[in-house]
């Protein structure tokens, strides 16, 4: 592992790297396991917001998006699950509760209506912007492959949040306060699911 420190995005303090024998093994199972856990969640939260769009008069338009992106969700959720099999890293203890919690999120962001739950892709997709550019830069040098495989990931995640604010997300009703209580939520996961 490089002497320089590690950057976590959203303003985060830089994690130093760690010395020792099997760190750089320990540091990667983190990553993994965490976007495995990132990526469980996001494709719960599009099946509640599914849930209750699909089951709704006239959302045939939103409800064919979200089935689009939960689908693109899905096949980073695949590579991940295979990673995790290849590198024997376990996933978090933690993924019953980000299944519950991601399709709850989902379906009641949709049930106050199309522009909270495009609200909730917005903040959710900043967030994971941020966590996959900082580890890209952490695997650009130790594992280019992996972080271009991240960045490529990073992108469509920024597909869905660019999609979300053209659909009128910032228009959803206390967006500041949603989009702020749901990116701590996906700040703190991404703490407990590294860990955990």
């Amino acid at each position: 592992m490089s002497d320089e420190a590690t950057v976590e995005p959203q303003g985060e303090k830089p994690i130093p790297p760690r010395p020792g024998r099997g760190a750089q093994a320990a540091r990667l199972a983190e990553i993994l396991r965490v976007d495995h856990a990132g990526e469980l969640g996001a494709v719960h939260i599009y099946r509640g917001q599914r849930a209750v769009m699909g089951a709704a008069a006239g959302r045939g338009r939103i409800a064919g998006q979200l089935a689009e992106m939960e689908a693109q969700e899905a096949v980073h959720l695949a590579r991940f699950d295979r990673l995790l099999t290849e590198r024997r890293v376990r996933p978090t203890a933690l993924a019953p509760l980000w299944r519950l919690a991601g399709f709850a999120l989902g379906a009641g962001t949709a049930l106050l209506g199309e522009k909270a739950a495009h609200a909730c892709t917005e903040a959710v997709e900043t967030v994971i912007e941020g966590h996959y550019a900082g580890q890209i830069a952490e695997l650009s040098e130790r594992d280019p492959d992996l972080a271009a495989e991240l960045s490529r990931f990073r992108d469509e995640e920024l597909a869905h949040r660019d999609l979300a604010v053209e659909e009128g997300a910032r228009e959803a009703p206390a967006h500041g306060l949603l989009s702020a209580v749901i990116g701590a939520g996906c700040r703190a996961a991404i703490k407990l699911s590294e860990k955990l």
